[in-house]
């Protein structure tokens, strides 16, 4: 495109790095792809022609560079960010990219909480009505990663996070959904109002044909779009087959978004009645001796895990720990108070959760390991009750992402259900 300038440097070279590299690649961009690793495996870059910088963060990368793409894992404060915007160079994520590459409509979502749900469940209503559609984004696959795959007339929903959404520019949703906002990644942002404002640009270059599908009585926000809200308590055109209030609640502004799109009732009842969701999000693993074992890895904050907890009326043995966010688990202990609920500790986060929970008189051990949480907990629990990995908060203090420790849950699970 005749706005991409001729040399470009891509930071970052986890999932959407690497996309972002090769699309720009295919379009006779000098590439200069640079990660602080070096022992990623970069063939396939070498092999599309792009010079590859591993180990180096040296500024004078810069120097000729007219464009600086920064993978969402990368923060604002990373030295060569700083200095691409001290020398005035545009700095964008790979969705920004990826909304300057492709001419596709875009349905983004956004939000603390919910967004992989209700983006498969959108992908999900697309197809049930025959309509040509992609997911991508925060979710599965990068955008630009579907270079050269994408029909005319196909839609994209993509899962947009506050790190993608912080380095747009002209990202433009035809629909963009806002699912919640709650307390999350103050580590990065620095405070609820840094976060707040960056998922809140999501909004901010929509024009008067576009929509906004907000909660109900959410605050104004920017840009031009029609506002359209929904609730937890809306009626649905079927009722979603995924347990849980925060389900139904994803259910309604799917909805929304899609009748935005012009899709038919019955598309969506359709779709409802049938997604069964996403893998790690109150995912059963099994019953084993009378005794349910559910998946929610990706409850990384503490209101995913209070959700989690209130989708559930029996006695809980919840797992909890790893990195913190910053948040205070006051809040969860005094959820947790509520249900008939014994907690099994693992992290770096162990202390200061036990702390919350004492002051909530929660009973709870701690286990260190997920593994050592998930045998103790199988040894505490009766028929009837239910073993939670619900661990509000991040995974990377023992595991790569929320998924391999999704994965090491169900492991631990399928051990006790060989044994058994």
């Amino acid at each position: 495109m005749s706005e991409l300038p001729d040399r470009v440097l891509v930071l970052g070279l986890a999932r959407s790095g690497r996309a972002a590299a090769l699309a720009l690649a295919r379009r006779g961009v000098t590439v200069v792809a640079v990660d602080r690793s070096t022992e990623l495996d970069v063939s396939e870059l070498a092999g599309a022609g792009v010079e590859l910088r591993l180990g180096i963060e040296s500024e004078r990368l810069l120097e000729g560079a007219g464009l600086l793409v920064k993978s969402p894992g990368v923060p604002a404060e990373a030295a060569l960010v700083r200095a691409a915007h001290k020398r005035r160079t545009p700095v964008w994520s790979e969705v920004e990219l990826a909304s300057r590459l492709f001419p596709n409509p875009l349905v983004g979502v956004t939000g603390t909480n919910g967004k992989t749900t209700t983006t498969e469940l959108l992908g999900a209503i697309f197809r049930a009505a025959g309509r040509k559609v992609e997911v991508a984004g925060n979710v599965g696959r990068a955008i630009c990663d579907l270079d050269g795959e994408l029909d005319a007339d196909s839609w994209i929903v993509c899962e947009l996070s506050s790190f993608q959404l912080e380095d747009i520019e002209r990202l433009r949703l035809r629909i963009a959904v806002l699912l919640n906002l709650e307390p999350d990644h103050l580590d990065r942002h620095g405070s609820l109002e840094a976060y707040r404002d960056a998922k809140l640009r999501i909004f901010e270059n929509q024009l008067e044909g576009d929509v906004a599908v907000l909660p109900r009585g959410f605050s104004e926000v920017p840009g031009h779009a029609r506002r359209v809200e929904f609730d937890a308590q809306d009626p649905l055109p079927a009722e979603p087959l995924i347990p849980g209030e925060h389900n139904r609640e994803n259910a309604a502004a799917a909805t929304q978004a899609a009748r935005a799109a012009g899709i038919a009732e019955e598309a969506i009842a359709e779709a409802l009645r049938t997604f069964p969701g996403v893998p790690h999000r109150l995912e059963p693993v099994a019953e084993i001796a009378g005794v349910r074992y559910v998946n929610d890895s990706k409850a990384t904050n503490t209101a995913a895990a209070r959700k989690a907890i209130a989708a559930y009326s029996g006695p809980l043995h919840i797992i909890l720990g790893g990195r913190g966010k910053g948040e205070s688990f006051d809040g969860l202990a005094g959820e947790l108070s509520t249900h008939e609920a014994r907690a099994y500790l693992i992290g770096e986060t162990a202390k200061e959760i036990a702390g919350a929970l004492e002051r909530a008189s929660v009973a709870f051990e701690y286990s260190g390991t997920l593994e050592q949480a998930v045998a103790t907990a199988a040894g505490n629990a009766k028929p009837g009750e239910i073993v939670l990995l619900a661990p509000a908060c991040a995974s990377f203090d023992q595991f790569e992402n929320f998924e391999q420790r999704g994965e090491a849950f169900r492991s631990c699970v399928a051990t006790l259900a060989a044994r058994a």
